[in-house]
């Protein structure tokens, strides 16, 4: 048993095939046969000495990084090798084919030993990176200066970039997406990298190279809030089109039956009056570059009853229709800007209407550079009251200096140095992972405004827009890369006086698209009991909810009805009429109390005397 329990135990892809005595010189081996093109590349080994276990996977779904084999204290990638490579005499593939570079997944990282630089490789290195900047993925490598911010800001900067707005596809006219954005005004960075030239980003520019001055503004800009410039606004700083498809079909019903694009008839159920057709084609389908609005139909559809006949007074049968018309949702307007119409492969008629809108940046829209610095407009200044430089500059967006060293995002301070020494000199800066020093940057980047007049660290004298007097301390102000990202308010303001219930609760409907409330949950009512504001916690809760005035029984606690007939309130269990009172309570809570009675618990109300 001793000896057995020694033995080091071999897993395949989870599965124990057996034991070996020694673990490490298997794993050993099998690396070597792996990098002889013995056994296959997709394999990977790794040895757990706590459990003297070793795990072979060759399983699909694996994530794989490649790294360079180093044996002896040397790089197997040499000068020779690495001429071949840029002369395209020999490729990547023809790399990992000879063991020279080898991808592996993350158990075998877990036994390696690896070095970032070649000149950090010491008698104990395993494996050297590829590159640095392969940590990254393609999307914070697409950003500039990365290392210089916290690691917690990278999974916020994906997120950034992946929701702005941008020129995503070059045929959007005729593309008919469910929703999408074009911004209109799109610009190269001052700042990239080589991940953003070898991927030709710049054909799908997401954003626009701001002035940036880092100063607060009477409070405008406190925590996440910028202030913007209006008449950058006005010469076209985040300007997009939001484009939204409604889309319908002729379906088929059992019967023989099935709908029909065209204008409603006066006949049909659920006529809207000739008024609110006037829109549409003789086909029953809205004209291009039509101004439609909020409730506006732009596909007019008829569909079959819902039943086969309906009976009349007379008891012939007749085949009453019903309108089935597609309407613009609640809070959206705009122009229609293309009109599409298919069939499916089963000779169905599909139409589909794209409504574009013009969306410009207004109070509460989200703006974020490529180091996770993102903010809302907390306000929109004239021109004429900003603070200006004095050769006449007067910045596009002022962030608040706290929300720099909070943040820790030194590459968005970088970003506005080197792109300030980009304008100077003409020469767009590389930002590219790990490829430079902050130090030697920061040293470059001052020579180049200094040798043109500026402070080395971009500091200036600005004025008030106001007073005209100039601001007692020097502000940093340079350029940066800003994101339009695609939260808007105008997109998500939603006002409700009244409107539908739910037929169960009563309670108001939820969702824009539905006219319905907006929710009042036990976070909210927290914050309220908290202030002590109990009388508008029951308007909330229930005045402007689910209000409902039933009867309850003083006797037996259970809940009554009026009899209309005699017209007084009738207890079910006493008989009684006379000691009944009506109380207001939650239509949900009356609904619980049916529902319990529905498992033969009766649930009592004691009322209290005034």
């Amino acid at each position: 048993m001793g000896k057995e329990s020694a033995l080091c135990t071999i897993f395949v892809d989870g599965k124990n095939i057996g034991r070996v005595s020694d673990g490490a010189a298997f794993a050993t081996e099998i690396r070597a046969n792996r990098r002889k093109g013995l056994l296959s590349g997709e394999i990977n080994v790794a040895f757990i000495k706590e459990l003297n276990e070793v795990h072979i996977n060759a399983d699909k779904g694996r994530v794989r990084k490649p790294y360079i084999v180093v044996e002896n204290g040397k790089s197997k990638l040499d000068d020779q090798l690495m001429e071949k490579v840029r002369s395209k005499e020999i490729d990547f593939n023809y790399l990992v084919r000879r063991g020279i570079i080898e991808y592996l997944d993350a158990e075998e990282e877990e036994n390696i030993y690896a070095a970032m630089r070649e000149n950090e490789i010491n008698s104990k290195t395993t494996h050297l990176e590829v590159d640095p900047a392969i940590m990254f993925g393609v999307t914070v490598n697409g950003s500039v200066f990365p290392e210089f911010n916290s690691v917690g800001k990278h999974p916020l900067a994906w997120q950034l970039m992946k929701q702005a707005q941008a020129l995503p596809v070059m045929n959007f006219s005729n593309r008919f997406g469910a929703r999408s954005f074009l911004l209109h005004y799109p610009q190269a960075p001052l700042i990239d990298s080589v991940t953003y030239r070898a991927a030709n980003l710049s054909k799908h520019a997401n954003g626009q190279n701001l002035i940036v001055a880092v100063t607060t503004y009477h409070g405008y800009n406190m925590s996440d809030a910028v202030v913007v410039n209006r008449a950058s606004i006005e010469r076209g700083i985040g300007r997009s089109s939001f484009f939204k498809t409604y889309a319908d079909e002729e379906r088929r019903y059992p019967g023989g039956q099935q709908d029909r694009f065209t204008i409603p008839s006066p006949t049909v159920e659920g006529y809207e009056g000739e008024q609110a057709y006037t829109k549409l084609g003789e086909d029953g389908i809205v004209e291009e570059e039509m101004e439609v609005n909020e409730g506006d139909i732009v596909i007019g559809k008829v569909s079959p009853p819902r039943f086969l006949e309906e009976q009349t007074a007379f008891g012939a049968g007749i085949d009453k229709s019903r309108d089935n018309s597609v309407k613009l949702k609640a809070g959206e307007s705009g122009v229609v800007d293309n009109v599409m119409v298919t069939e499916t492969s089963g000779a169905t008629k599909i139409v589909k209407v794209v409504v574009r809108s013009e969306m410009f940046p207004e109070h509460g829209d989200k703006m974020g550079s490529r180091h996770a610095q993102k903010g809302v407009i907390g306000s929109i200044i004239p021109q004429e009251e900003m603070p200006f430089t004095s050769s006449g500059i007067v910045p596009d967006l002022l962030l608040n200096p706290m929300g720099l060293p909070n943040r820790m995002t030194a590459g968005h301070i970088l970003e506005m140095l080197g792109a300030k020494a980009t304008c100077v000199n003409g020469i767009i800066g590389d930002g590219t992972p790990f490829a430079r020093k902050g130090n030697d940057l920061i040293k470059e980047y001052g020579d180049v405004l200094e040798r043109s007049g500026y402070d080395r660290y971009g500091n200036e004298m600005l004025y008030d827009g106001r007073t005209g007097r100039r601001l007692k301390s020097e502000i940093f102000i340079g350029p940066v890369y800003y994101f339009r990202l695609s939260q808007m308010t105008k997109l998500k303001l939603q006002v409700r006086s009244r409107g539908p219930v739910q037929i169960l609760t009563r309670q108001p409907t939820e969702g824009k698209p539905r006219s319905g409330g907006i929710r009042f949950e036990e976070m909210q009512r927290d914050a309220l009991v908290g202030h002590g504001a109990s009388i508008l916690l029951k308007d909330r809760m229930l005045d402007q909810s689910d209000k409902d005035s039933v009867w309850i029984c003083r006797e037996c606690g259970d809940t009554g009805y009026m009899d209309r007939v005699k017209n007084v309130p009738v207890c079910p269990m006493c008989g009684g009429t006379s000691k009944l009172e009506s109380v207001e309570i939650s239509y949900a809570f009356k609904l619980l109390l049916d529902e319990l009675k529905s498992m033969h618990i009766l649930a009592r109300i004691n009322l209290k005397s005034d």
